[in-house]
């Protein structure tokens, strides 16, 4: 059990504090000239975050349970501080007192990726290591609404003249709403709908989506690493929304995993 702990703890961590860092660095670069202050204070946590990725990678599966426990805790506190931070900056923008070159939907949005990775971090030192069907409900929405946003963002950062792949990204943006609107309808059918045979057609249905999200990300990606495509989309921005989707992926794949171990022990 300690172990898993570790493992689990490690992994979300190593992925969790890379996609922070970038949040920085990302938010960094909508800042514009004048605003000093908030550049300084990005850049304090692209530090804090890359310091956190750097510790984590010298942790081990075999490291102290207690030790590990404690770091989550860290990275909790660090996380709760950049989400203060991004919150902020959405404040600022909507309250017009400042214009930057990010999206307030995209503020939002890692925001809530902070804000998920927080409730991460408390729920593994509670013990809770395995995907509950709540959880599983839950985090299909959360993940949903991210793919949506990527499909926008992406739409909307691309060169006006690159009219087949915005008419792509708008149809992944169309298709992910409705699989969202699906989520949240099934959200409100509980307990009823925490059927493993339910849960898992909700996974299967979600799956071909992201994959051919993925997919899409991923060429994306490739073209603009070759300077063949037409954007303002930085080279990290796409990697970074192609290991978003990866993680989707696999975190389907456990949760489905999960499904299956429950229904076998309902069976003996």
């Amino acid at each position: 059990m300690s172990n898993l702990f570790v493992e689990r703890s490690l992994e979300e961590i190593r992925f969790w504090s890379r996609i922070m860092k970038e949040h920085a660095l990302f938010l960094r670069l909508g800042f514009t000239v004048d605003q000093p202050k908030l550049v300084q204070e990005a850049d304090h946590f692209y530090n804090v975050f890359e310091n956190i990725e750097e510790r984590a990678a010298a942790f081990t599966s075999d490291s102290d349970r207690e030790q590990i426990a404690r770091f989550n805790m860290e990275v909790y506190q660090a996380t709760t501080h950049i989400w203060a931070f991004k919150r902020k900056v959405l404040g600022l923008i909507l309250s017009c007192q400042i214009i930057t070159n990010n999206y307030p939907l995209l503020v939002d949005h890692v925001s809530r990726e902070a804000a998920y990775f927080m409730n991460r971090l408390e729920q593994l030192n509670k013990g809770i290591l395995e995907p509950l069907p709540d959880a599983i409900i839950n985090e299909n929405v959360f993940f949903l609404r991210l793919m949506a946003d990527h499909a926008k963002f992406i739409a909307h950062l691309l060169d006006p003249s690159e009219r087949n792949l915005i008419a792509d990204a708008n149809d992944f943006s169309y298709q992910f709403d409705q699989l969202l609107f699906q989520a949240v309808d099934l959200e409100s059918m509980r307990p009823e709908s925490q059927t493993g045979p339910m849960l898992t057609r909700f996974i299967e249905e979600n799956r071909p989506a992201v994959q051919s999200l993925r997919d899409f990300k991923q060429t994306a990606r490739e073209l603009i690493e070759e300077c063949r495509l037409r954007s303002n989309i930085h080279p990290l921005l796409a990697d970074h929304t192609f290991r978003e989707a990866n993680r989707f992926l696999e975190l389907l794949d456990r949760f489905e995993a999960s499904l299956t171990a429950g229904s076998n022990s309902l069976l003996k």
